[in-house]
């Protein structure tokens, strides 16, 4: 998610558990209907209709949504993007540690309603009213006693992750990415190295990940999702996404018509 802030609705009707699941950014979710459970080593926790779930970025989870007895599971998620993280002063909330639950008031659910509203790609709003509507979201969870960490600046693995997630499609390659960064090929898979991954892992993550957020956030076909992903073949896509995520893409079909798709202002 980019620093302009993102914001998704994830809708589900039917129940299903996706494994090890990455949160790559620090992420706000409303439980609007049904129950979301994130499984860890040494425990769960759950959250139900009206609370609202803080998740720290680089943390990962097995995650389970079940829908309500009327069929269906909703949730609101925004990201605020590091930026604005930074507007909040340190001691002014304790930071989030792995996950954290508190109830959606009224204040607050209006204005991650509103947040979103801006978010909309649709919407005519400027960047400016963007960025005060999610200022507004930290502002309230400042109040109410959490804050995200804004760390340290984005490690060449997130930059290089930014990078794909921008075109998950494209034929990306070493050559291709380390001409985006005007850095030599070798180069760009040492300063990879040294975060643990490489340019083939990144694609894979990438167009796996963008993959999950379509068939949680719309109603596209999942052969549409797979070609925009990257994936030539149905059948490949299908085998690639149920080794990573434990599940075939066909599990988490059918959604609602209404299930809006995920947004990526700029």
């Amino acid at each position: 998610m980019a620093d302009a802030g993102q914001s998704a609705q994830v809708v589900a009707t039917v129940r299903h558990r996706l494994k090890t699941v990455v949160v790559r950014d620090d992420m706000i979710g409303w439980v609007q209907a049904g129950t979301k459970t994130l499984q860890f080593p040494g425990g769960t926790r759950t959250w139900h209709r009206g609370e609202l779930f803080l998740l720290q970025r680089g943390t990962q989870w097995d995650v389970e949504n079940d829908p309500a007895p009327d069929g269906h599971y909703r949730a609101l998620v925004l990201a605020p993007g590091r930026d604005l993280l930074r507007a909040i002063p340190a001691d002014a909330a304790r930071p989030v540690a792995g996950c954290a639950s508190l109830p959606a008031d009224t204040d607050l659910a209006d204005t991650l309603q509103r947040a979103a509203r801006a978010l909309d790609p649709g919407a005519a709003v400027s960047p400016a009213v963007r960025q005060h509507r999610l200022q507004e979201v930290l502002m309230l969870l400042a109040e109410r006693g959490w804050r995200f960490d804004p760390g340290l600046d984005l490690t060449w693995a997130e930059r290089v992750r930014q990078r794909i997630a921008r075109h998950p499609h494209e034929s990306w390659h070493v050559t291709a990415l380390a001409d985006a960064f005007l850095v030599s090929p070798s180069t760009l898979q040492r300063r990879l190295a040294a975060d643990g991954t490489s340019a083939s892992d990144l694609v894979r993550e990438v167009r796996l990940e963008t993959a999950l957020g379509l068939l949680h956030g719309t109603d596209l076909p999942v052969g549409e999702i797979a070609t925009r992903c990257g994936y030539e073949s149905h059948s490949r896509f299908s085998a690639a996404f149920r080794t990573r995520f434990g599940l075939p893409p066909s599990d988490l079909r059918p959604v609602t018509p209404l299930a809006q798709r995920m947004t990526r202002p700029g």
